[in-house]
């Protein structure tokens, strides 16, 4: 902690240095008249007004970090958190709610994305370049995009062929010697077609082993990915289209370079492809009452090759989707919105086959009466050909009785098909047997939420304050059981108990021209019943606490942040008794804080940005379980709470142009 004070010192120095200087803004134009300048300040993270619990990450967010990848473009984001899945693939999940990401709903351009067997590694997949924005929905959703979502959607937009026209570049260099490039530009063809052209690779090919345990900290790695778009918007007719490719391996295991290797190293190595494509349709037929008719289409194919020393897991996907969706305003109170989707989800593990087919239909009413009340109910059917009919209902509740206080509410059920081997294959990573029952459940949630936010005048500022409250209970859940056998993990159906209980109160506040702090505090309770007894999740923090700082002065041309994060501790799995009579590990983790700090400058067409993370250089002791003897029984690299390597400092060079 002495060190992290003294990084906020000095940070507070530096900021002192600059003064209170005028407003800073995030300039979207300028304009000088009689030498006069005229700027407009935009928030990168704000809550939508809409009638779900959902804020906006913009892109002038994802500059407050490196945000290489998705997945560390939530490292100011006090609702979502990222973690290493394990100590040796590099793996990384995330967790809403206090649930795995599984149960979140990923979406990229408002279409279902990265399930089964690509979920494992979908936060790296996808460059954070490459994003124009990320909305964060918190509990029951929409029935629009299907009945997967149970925690919350994230959904990802890209950047758009049809935007201003744009060129621009992302080099990135860290201290471990990762190195990224990031390419991406769009073209006007003509008054109604453009193009853009996005690309991205990566690579790592430097082994580090920190703690001396004789396995690298992070994989090697090296990905290239290629995305082309196109689009043609017409006065009643919009078409927008794109493919993408996507390359990745990685190599991890006993590849050390600090000691010799042994005459038989435990080895990892996975290869992954991916290909999707998509396309969507939208037709205006009347633009007074908004009503339009779309067609979406996606697919995608995914395949798999890994090795976990002697043990080889290869996986092809196919995924097939298609929407039909009618939406009209029937006056300024009444809308309505229907559909039909059909999904297709093959999946061949060797070992075992699963095809999925499942078709649907919904209907959504929304009432308006202005902003001050909203009221949106929507139904679901849809028929799996493995698990029959079943139903989802959902309804939102949004009250807003002055500009200064706005109540939401919301109920909703979920369901998922869990892909046990597919979305945990990290797990192989161990010497535990694994167990999967047959005939598992198709996964059932009911989600109950309510949130209040509150913009109070102060001054001539406001006080930013949201709280948030969030049950979900599990009718049919598929559990995976680290507790009745410490040598084996257990996938079977829930008996019993599942359920989350969190709890979020979130400030924001510019404390002067340019200076703005957020501070969080969640807490979260997880149980679930294991092997008959209703315990604590393991693996899972019990709070977290987050405070954010962004300054900029002037107009822009500098610009500093730093995220405080204070990790809650939480309980380990049910450990085994060594040869000595000792625990193998201890029954509960503590706290930790982690730091990390970015410094960025800004010119006319480029940018420059310096920064690190996890400054604390806290890491979590031992986070391999047998490390000398892999091949034994006791080896295990999932047994991971916290970092696994120290601090990371970074530089970059990012380049843009547009035409304004």
């Amino acid at each position: 902690m002495k060190k992290v004070g003294y990084i906020i010192i000095m940070f507070s120095i530096a900021l002192s240095a600059f003064g209170q200087s005028k407003d800073d803004v995030d300039t979207l134009k300028t304009q000088n008249i009689n030498e006069v300048t005229v700027t407009a300040h935009q928030a990168g993270r704000v809550k939508t007004s809409g009638i779900g619990n959902m804020e906006l990450i913009s892109s002038k967010e994802l500059l407050r970090a490196a945000c290489c990848n998705l997945g560390e473009s939530f490292t100011t984001n006090p609702s979502v958190d990222v973690n290493y899945a394990d100590a040796a693939t590099g793996a990384q999940q995330i967790k809403l709610l206090g649930l795995s990401g599984t149960y979140v709903q990923m979406l990229t351009e408002n279409i279902p994305n990265y399930r089964g067997v690509a979920a494992l590694y979908a936060l790296g997949y996808i460059p954070g370049p490459w994003m124009q924005s990320i909305q964060v929905s918190k509990g029951a959703s929409s029935v629009k995009n299907g009945y997967e979502s149970i925690t919350g959607q994230i959904n990802v937009e890209f950047k758009k062929p049809q935007a201003t026209p744009f060129a621009d570049a992302n080099i990135y260099y860290n201290t471990k010697g990762k190195l990224e490039a990031n390419l991406g530009a769009n073209l006007k063809l003509s008054d109604k077609w453009s193009t853009a052209l996005l690309g991205h690779y990566e690579i790592l090919d430097k082994a580090h082993d920190d703690n001396g345990d004789g396995f690298v900290d992070m994989p090697k790695i090296k990905q290239g990915s290629l995305q082309s778009r196109w689009a043609w918007m017409g006065d009643k007719y919009i078409f927008q289209a794109s493919v993408k490719g996507l390359k990745e391996h990685r190599e991890g295991g006993q590849i050390s370079p600090h000691s010799p290797l042994p005459t038989h190293p435990y080895l990892i190595d996975i290869t992954n492809e991916r290909y999707e494509v998509f396309a969507k349709n939208a037709y205006f037929l009347n633009e007074e009452h908004a009503t339009n008719v779309a067609l979406i289409l996606s697919g995608s194919l995914h395949h798999e090759n890994a090795t976990y020393g002697t043990k080889l897991y290869k996986a092809d996907q196919r995924n097939g989707y298609a929407s039909l969706l009618f939406e009209t305003d029937f006056n300024e109170h009444h809308n309505l919105s229907t559909g039909l989707s059909l999904n297709h989800d093959y999946l061949d593990e060797q070992i075992s086959k699963s095809d999925e087919t499942t078709p649907g239909a919904y209907a959504q009413y929304t009432y308006k009466m202005g902003e001050k009340l909203i009221v949106m109910g929507g139904l679901r059917w849809d028929h799996s050909n493995i698990y029959g009919s079943f139903v989802t209902p959902r309804m939102h509740l949004k009250y807003s009785p002055n500009d200064i206080v706005t109540l939401r509410g919301s109920i909703g059920k979920g369901y998922r098909t869990s892909h046990v081997l597919a979305e945990n294959n990290y797990l192989l990573a161990s010497g535990r047997q694994v167990v999967i029952d047959a005939d598992l459940d198709q996964e059932e949630a009911w989600n109950y939420g309510i949130s209040a936010a509150l913009n109070i005048p102060i001054g001539d500022k406001k006080l930013e304050l949201n709280a948030e409250y969030y049950y979900t209970n599990f009718l049919h859940q598929v559990v995976t059981d680290l507790d009745s056998n410490p040598h084996a993990v257990h996938f079977t159906n829930l008996d019993g108990k599942s359920y989350s209980h969190t709890w979020q109160v979130e400030a924001t506040y510019p404390l002067f021209q340019g200076f703005t702090m957020t501070a969080t505090y969640r807490r979260t309770d997880v149980k679930c019943t294991y092997d008959g007894v209703l315990r604590e999740k393991p693996l899972t923090n019990k709070y977290k606490g987050l405070l954010t700082a962004s300054y900029a002065p002037g107009l822009g041309k500098w610009q500093f942040d730093v995220t405080l994060q204070l990790n809650g501790g939480g309980r380990m799995p049910t450990a085994y008794t060594t040869a000595d009579g000792s625990s193998s590990w201890d029954n509960r983790y503590k706290g930790y804080e982690q730091l990390s700090a970015q410094v960025t400058r800004f010119f006319r067409h480029w940018s420059i940005y310096a920064g690190g993370e996890n400054i604390t250089s806290f890491k979590q002791k031992n986070p391999i379980i047998g490390a000398d003897d892999p091949w034994g029984s006791h080896f295990d690299s999932t047994m991971i709470w916290g970092p696994i390597h120290g601090a990371v400092y970074y530089i970059g060079v990012r380049l843009n142009w547009s035409k304004i």
